[in-house]
């Protein structure tokens, strides 16, 4: 790439910045008004535009499902043919959210008629503050922006980053107004890595099964084998009642040969460690990572209520 082609990529990512901060200086009582708007809205938020405006609606309408506000997209031109029906007007009422920059988008204009006469409320987001659809609206939120990055002031670049991100900026306000915790986010993304984490608790991904049982007179080169064919580098030492004594790991076996020949001769009770870190099954597994990051552990006993060993939580699960 030319040095001239990256002054235009920095040059274009600077306007857009320089635009995004212009939308902060001018964010007034509408940008309140559409949260509350949408805040009390007993229905759900429609998001619908044409073209670009159309994608960013998308994303806008994804954004806030996700996080607590119940929200859609919907294609206008679908919407004049049949999908309106899918607007409530009962006491159950929709708010609809309109994205046109010129504020003159005919698919868009098309739909007014028919959410006025179900009593829609509508919010514009709109560069064009004199349009139609500025004029229709009963909250308008200001989009426009000076020109836009491409070359010709023809492609939607920085009014497209502007659209979006007054969509974030209104479901930032949702969270906020919403108390939306991560907990709340994780419930509508159990698939993501967040949602694992802050929904699974340790006994929904703790291994039950072959685990590593040792005795205390056990000779250490037989919890070896113990170790290897479970596969876990980590044995459980149990006294004569079945309760955990303690424990020993592939670490303790490195470092004790470090200053002995041999394992002739020794016992587990010669090489466990008897208080080891434990946790209860039913505690969440983001607390119990975090245990283990911080003492720097591979596997963390879980035990019962009644302290028994009921699993072995994997750092790697």
């Amino acid at each position: 790439m030319t040095t001239e082609l990256r002054q235009v990529m920095a040059n274009a990512l600077r306007e857009q910045g320089n635009a995004l901060f212009a939308l902060s200086e001018r964010v007034d009582a509408s940008f309140g008004q559409a949260v509350e708007m949408m805040l009390t809205c007993k229905g759900r938020v429609i998001i619908s535009g044409m073209g670009k405006s159309g994608l960013i609606g998308k994303k806008i309408a994804a954004t806030l499902a996700s996080t607590g506000t119940i929200s859609f997209f919907m294609h206008p031109g679908e919407a004049f043919h049949g999908d309106l029906g899918m607007v409530r007007s009962d006491e159950k009422a929709d708010v609809i959210v309109l994205i046109s920059y010129s504020g003159e988008t005919d698919e868009v204009l098309k739909l007014i008629p028919s959410l006025k006469s179900f009593g829609t409320k509508i919010i514009a987001i709109t560069g064009g503050m004199d349009s139609t659809l500025a004029n229709h609206a009963d909250v308008v939120l200001n989009a426009s922006v000076k020109e836009e990055v491409c070359p010709n002031n023809l492609a939607p670049t920085t009014s497209t980053t502007v659209a979006i991100a007054i969509g974030d900026a209104l479901a930032v306000a949702l969270i906020k107004a919403r108390n939306f915790q991560p907990r709340d986010f994780a419930r509508f993304h159990p698939g993501g890595s967040l949602g694992r984490r802050l929904l699974t608790r340790v006994r929904d991904v703790m291994r039950t099964k072959r685990l590593p049982f040792v005795d205390r007179s056990m000779a250490v080169s037989d919890v070896l084998m113990t170790m290897t064919d479970t596969r876990t580098g980590f044995a459980l030492v149990m006294d004569e009642r079945g309760a955990l004594e303690g424990v020993i790991t592939d670490g303790d076996l490195r470092r004790y040969l470090l200053t002995h020949d041999n394992l002739k001769g020794v016992l587990a009770a010669d090489l466990m460690t008897t208080s080891p870190v434990t946790v209860n099954p039913d505690t969440m597994l983001v607390d119990a990572e975090q245990l283990m990051r911080e003492r720097q552990l591979k596997w963390v006993v879980a035990l019962g209520d009644d302290g028994q060993v009921v699993g072995l939580l994997d750092w790697a699960e």
